[in-house]
């Protein structure tokens, strides 16, 4: 392919590059590229522009999910009575909405679908299932060049290489940081001068990859059809916009990190430290919207992957996943409250600990949604409806029970497209949304 493209009026090759200057760049499926009166496949992919004060998300799963009779409260609205779970947070009350009645749509499967949480990508238990991309990294996607890192995904006791929050859109798992020591270094530790232009250099490596091959791909764009000229100009526009973010990167390398007056975190040695390490993680997340490190957080509690666990006085008799089967057994259920008790007061002090830091005069919590939930509604039969979800800060009015059909689950993917749109981004559709999420507004 060293001329220029030719248009012959024949298929071009599904399997088609642009060469230069030692680059191989791939193309996208073009309807060139179809055999002749092949359906045409829809175009899609609407603009996003950030603006407005910063804004950022925290998407938290457990995966082994809250006994729904002390999590979820008896009435609706703004009188809605504290359930036992929601009083340790009764302090904050104004600070968060919970919803009854939320699932994703065709998302089964059981625990496999962990992994759909912020995706929302139905059937993850099916053979030749393919996730697609999930929130967190949707917001970093258009937003990430504005921060060091464009997000972070975090993790305690992750089942390494089958578990994780954050997939990317051609549905590739990215996995967690689970050493709260290392995500303090990349966010705060200062690296040698050598360090640092060792990363530049690697990074200019990457650079004007469009620049090698721009006579291909000009003369590529005036031989298709005009669906596929808008197609590639989306592409291309992909591809500066990697390489702006690969500048921005590069840029950011060279500025000090910010200093905080924290130590480094000591990480525990046993997963038995659970509950030790999920504070350690809130805290990172904290200190990263706090210092602006990033503004698009997962973290995922693999319960399923975790041992008998201790924290406080309490050390459990079984494993984490062993308890959640729990087959009405008292004693289990004793140590199952003790657990989810335990889960409630860890995500108060954030919600608190958020609420007391300033930014311009706000509170840090009225810029930061942070979203708490499950994949299961109940761990003990793998049920993957009435989904345990509190919703907390960003600058909605909360305060409420927003209580759905618990026999006709309403889209939780509706309240993904209503922290996309509050991040400032132009988004129609997320996943299986139907539309933003019904009476939740804006403060």
């Amino acid at each position: 392919m060293n001329g220029p493209f030719v248009s012959t009026g024949r298929a071009l090759p599904r399997r088609q590059f642009l060469r230069g200057a030692g680059i191989l760049l791939s193309l996208p499926f073009l309807e060139a590229m179809r055999p002749a009166f092949a359906s045409a496949p829809r175009a899609g992919g609407a603009g996003v522009v950030p603006g407005g004060k910063p804004r950022r998300f925290l998407g938290i799963c457990n995966n082994l999910g809250l006994l729904s009779e002390e999590f979820f409260p008896k009435g609706a609205g703004r009188e809605y009575v504290l359930s036992p779970y929601l009083e340790v947070l009764r302090e904050r009350r104004d600070d968060f909405t919970v919803f009854s009645g939320v699932s994703h749509p065709e998302v089964d499967g059981g625990h496999p679908a962990d992994n759909c949480f912020l995706t929302a990508a139905p059937h993850p238990g099916s053979g030749g299932f393919r996730n697609t991309i999930s929130l967190d990294q949707f917001i970093g996607e258009r937003i990430g060049h504005l921060t060091r890192f464009p997000s972070l995904t975090l993790g305690v006791n992750v089942q390494q290489g089958l578990r994780s929050l954050s997939w990317t859109g051609s549905g590739v798992l990215i996995p967690c940081e689970e050493k709260a020591a290392d995500v303090f270094a990349r966010m705060f530790l200062q690296g040698s001068r050598a360090e640092t232009e060792d990363q530049v250099r690697r990074l200019e490596t990457g650079r004007s990859i469009l620049d090698a091959v721009a006579g291909q791909a000009k003369d590529l764009r005036r031989s298709v059809g005009a669906r596929d000229r808008e197609r590639l100009d989306q592409y291309f526009t992909s591809v500066r916009d990697l390489e702006q973010r690969m500048q921005m990167s590069r840029e950011w390398e060279r500025r000090p990190k910010p200093r905080v007056s924290v130590p480094v975190p000591l990480d525990p040695a046993s997963p038995k430290a659970y509950m030790d390490k999920v504070k350690l993680m809130y805290d990172m997340a904290r200190l990263a919207f706090e210092t602006d490190s990033t503004r698009s957080v997962s973290l995922l509690l693999d319960s399923v992957n975790s041992p008998a666990i201790e924290f406080g006085e309490t050390k459990t008799t079984d494993g984490y996943h062993n308890l959640s089967h729990h087959g009405r057994s008292k004693e289990k259920l004793a140590q199952l409250r003790a657990i989810d008790l335990w889960h409630m007061k860890l995500l108060s002090q954030l919600l608190t600990d958020l609420h007391a830091v300033r930014e311009e005069g706000e509170p840090l919590l009225d810029r930061t949604m942070v979203l708490y939930g499950s994949n299961l509604g109940n761990a003990n039969t793998h049920v993957t409806t009435n989904l345990p979800t509190l919703f907390a800060g960003g600058g909605f009015r909360h305060g409420q029970h927003l209580a759905f059909d618990t026999g006709h689950n309403y889209p939780l993917p509706n309240l993904f497209l209503s922290i996309l749109q509050r991040m400032g981004l132009e988004a129609d559709r997320f996943a299986s949304s139907t539309g933003t999420m019904r009476g939740l507004e804006p403060a």
